[in-house]
């Protein structure tokens, strides 16, 4: 989860190997380890196999991003529920190379049976009720000097225990994640924890609906206090080497636009889409999309996470519906190229701001392009604390070049720097121009596209 310091208070052209033709093999239904269905292009690669290119940004650095494309019969799976993409996944501590095609939508919230799980099944038993807990808690009485503490406390961290061993996923190093093309693959409801291991590719998935049912009331966070929540759709906690590719993450079917308030201040459910922090290294993030969400991706998890790492890739990902943190970036070296960022409101969610260069972060965006509606301020795309970085150019605002941080720096007293000491060189892929990203990235972005 976010820590105070940092919360609001204060995704080339497809390269023509991800063009893929479903063989007939491919409709085959089937499950279970040693399933395995082919899914090749005409040269002859195929989609859970297929491993990050050379040169494709951080995570091609060094042993570069294989995933499990080393996975033998026996550690390739076919998955379509909670309880099997448990076992594919095995012990996180496993390092043996695995395939796990997910076919069609995995509900987290299900018991090993299938059977759904509501908020008030995992309340059950632990004396937590939403309005005992607002009683408790509430300022009026209760003040705003120190966080929750006592029997209610206790009751709400327990019920989120156990959501929380229901709905996270941890993953093992040398695994590939795929969706199984036209079978509306994902995760609802669910948290894949990326952990201390390295080689990890997540491919061909929507991600939705990963919400917390026991927020924590915190008055000390900001002037007016906050609710905060656990999850991200994908979390990386010191991992390295990890390839995240063509997936899509929504808040759908429930926005933050429904949240109640208490205390005057939003019932936050939702947490981050990707977050990767803790030190964690390597990573290439493309054509992904992300929308309808409001902490998108966080880069570190703190001003003092680790120095030296936290290099990281984005590109040709579509960002819309999105609040902030796209990304928020601290301390490393984070190469943003051929984004495309559309900062229209969508159901609810409205602009506070794209790019996020804090705690001396060295940001290099470049031939990004940003569509923004009539009366909203260049000023406002950009945000930092005073220390952060943000080098690189041909970038567009409505199809016309803008000095970003010169806009941002015209209205803002803590201003952004504009030098890095890196360039990047692992750029395959780069478009010198953003021009037609509005175009090309509509159709070759996001989960689905790889059918």
């Amino acid at each position: 989860m976010a820590s105070p310091s940092q919360r609001p208070s204060h995704r080339r052209s497809l390269r023509k190997r991800r063009v893929l033709v479903v063989s007939a093999a491919a409709v085959v239904a089937g499950a279970g380890a040693g399933f395995f269905v082919m899914n090749a292009n005409a040269s002859g690669t195929d989609l859970y196999h297929q491993t990050l290119a050379d040169k494709d940004g951080w995570a091609s650095s060094g042993s570069g991003t294989t995933g499990g494309a080393k996975a033998d019969a026996a550690h390739t799976f076919t998955v379509s529920t909670r309880a099997q993409l448990v076992k594919a996944l095995g012990s996180a501590s496993d390092t043996t190379p695995r395939i796990i095609r997910v076919s069609g939508t995995i509900d987290a919230n299900t018991d090993d049976s299938g059977k759904k799980l509501t908020c008030a099944d995992y309340a059950s038993g632990t004396g937590y009720s939403l309005s005992a807990y607002l009683k408790a808690f509430d300022p009026a009485t209760y003040g705003r000097s120190k966080l929750p503490s006592g029997t209610q406390e206790k009751a709400r961290a327990a019920a989120q225990t156990k959501q929380a061993k229901n709905v996270t996923f941890k993953v093992p190093a040398n695994t590939t994640i795929v969706g199984v093309p036209g079978t509306k693959a994902g995760i609802t409801g669910g948290m894949l924890q990326i952990q201390g291991v390295d080689n990890v590719i997540v491919r061909n998935l929507t991600f939705s609906a990963t919400e917390d049912c026991f927020p924590q009331w915190d008055p000390t966070d900001g002037d007016d206090g906050n609710w905060n929540s656990e999850y991200d759709s994908v979390t990386l906690r010191g991992a390295t080497h990890v390839w995240a590719d063509h997936n899509t993450f929504t808040d759908a079917p429930h926005f933050d636009s429904a949240n109640p308030k208490y205390f005057g201040r939003e019932y936050q459910i939702h947490d981050g889409a990707l977050d990767i922090t803790k030190g964690s290294d390597l990573v290439t993030v493309e054509r992904n999309q992300f929308t309808n969400h409001d902490k998108t991706m966080l880069i570190g998890s703190s001003d003092t996470d680790s120095i030296g790492k936290l290099h990281v890739s984005i590109h040709h990902n579509v960002w819309k519906g999105i609040v902030q943190r796209a990304p928020l970036a601290r301390i490393g070296q984070v190469h943003l190229y051929n984004n495309l960022y559309d900062t229209a409101t969508v159901n609810g969610y409205a602009l506070q701001y794209s790019v996020n260069s804090r705690a001396k972060a060295q940001v290099v965006a470049e031939d990004n392009y940003w569509k923004i509606p009539v009366g909203q301020k260049v000023s406002k795309l950009l945000s930092g604390d005073g220390t952060g970085s943000v080098a690189g150019s041909g970038n567009l605002v409505n199809g016309t070049a803008t000095d970003l941080v010169a806009a941002y720096n015209a209205e803002n007293s803590k201003k952004i720097k504009t030098t890095v000491n890196w360039t990047p060189t692992l750029t395959a892929g780069l478009e010198t121009s953003a021009k037609d990203l509005p175009t090309s990235l509509a159709t070759t972005t996001g989960a689905g596209v790889l059918d």
